[in-house]
């Protein structure tokens, strides 16, 4: 999951070197959380406006780990 967030990451942003994913231990009920890091310039361009980049970015691994029988959130810092 952390590899798909960061290719879609890259995709997205003018400074693909700045993109960073930290990555959760799973909870108890088997959450992870990923944490994206961007430039500051590109923060708008990986939320989108109404935040529609944010949640179709969610929705794909959301769907990318419920194939693997996995849990995933992703929150932008």
């Amino acid at each position: 999951m952390k590899e798909l967030l960061i290719e879609i990451a890259k995709g997205l942003v003018e400074n693909p070197d700045a993109v960073e994913v930290v990555e959760d231990e799973p909870d108890a009920e088997g959450l992870v959380v990923l944490h994206l890091r961007v430039a500051g310039d590109d923060t708008g361009r990986v939320i989108g406006k109404q935040g529609r980049i944010a949640k179709a970015i969610r929705t794909v691994l959301r769907a990318a780990a419920a194939r693997q029988d996995g849990r995933v959130n992703v929150e932008i810092d």
